[in-house]
């Protein structure tokens, strides 16, 4: 399952410390305190609410807050700190990602917890994507409760335009792979950096006959625009194991499963270095997220 390799750390959950070392070890360091945090925006905000794959601004206000906090936001993504923040003031921007109830804490350089909120991330339905192939349409249901950076990876990739006039350059009796190269075999860059691998053990999905997983390298962490549909069941091979991250599966194919096959039956040969492309290209027209 190759594909290309950055690496790139998951939820976030970061310390944030002064430009001057940090905190202190003795017992008469001075510590960071919350008095208030006000996230927007919000849909509610007893609990918290927030809307799925929206970007949130968090505003900390205490004291001492350059001496450090531990922000642990699990439905978070790239947390990052904005410029001009203060001892009494810091301001700090992610995307949401997961779905479904979660808590967010902050604590400081000695771990003393210093804020704790309960947050929720309704999503009515789960997101579907539909590809649109030369040879007919395959929708895709993705799984953001199980594998919330999977699906929102693959999401960034769909809703950037990226799999369009991209061909399927695997199809070899078990599985399916696109995501990677044009229809000259030219292999295309990945827009964005790697993702975090989520394991099956932790996710509790597994490669069964039309779930879609992401491609990657032998090395942890290196999925990036590149995925596959399962033709057969793949489990026993491709799910994680105690001495093996396996891959990921993120979703499973809600209508089209006689294109996927259709795609797999086409005469391949080896070509540009790939021992498996269809003879005659299978395009992906369009990828659109249509739910």
């Amino acid at each position: 399952m190759k594909a290309s390799t950055w690496l790139l750390g998951a939820f976030a959950s970061l310390v944030f410390l002064s430009g001057c070392g940090g905190s202190k070890s003795s017992n008469n360091a001075v510590l960071a305190t919350v008095s208030s945090v006000s996230i927007s925006p919000t849909l509610n905000t007893s609990p918290t609410v927030l809307k799925y794959r929206q970007a949130i601004t968090m505003v900390i206000n205490g004291q001492n807050l350059q001496q450090g906090v531990n922000i642990n936001n699990p439905g978070c993504a790239n947390l990052t700190e904005s410029a001009g923040g203060s001892n009494t003031t810091r301001t700090f921007t992610c995307k949401i990602i997961r779905v479904g109830p979660f808590n967010m804490s902050i604590t400081d350089t000695a771990n003393n917890q210093l804020y704790f909120a309960a947050m929720s991330v309704p999503l009515a339905a789960r997101p579907q994507v539909t590809l649109a192939t030369t040879m007919g349409n395959i929708v895709v249901e993705l799984n953001p409760g199980a594998a919330p950076i999977s699906v929102d990876n693959f999401l960034n990739y769909v809703e950037s335009g990226f799999y369009s006039n991209t061909i399927f350059h695997r199809a070899d009796n078990q599985v399916i792979q696109a995501g990677g190269y044009t229809p000259t075999l030219t292999a295309l860059t990945p827009t964005y950096s790697a993702i975090t691998l989520e394991s099956t053990l932790t996710t509790g999905l597994s490669n069964t006959p039309g779930t879609i997983g992401m491609a990657s390298t032998n090395v942890a962490n290196s999925a990036t625009s590149q995925f596959y549909f399962n033709v057969v069941g793949n489990s026993s091979f491709f799910n994680a194991t105690t001495t093996s991250g396996g891959y990921a599966v993120f979703g499973t194919i809600f209508s089209g499963l006689n294109v996927m096959k259709a795609i797999d039956a086409v005469p391949t040969s080896a070509q540009g270095g790939l021992p498996t492309v269809p003879v005659t290209p299978v395009i992906i027209t369009s990828a659109t997220r249509t739910q």
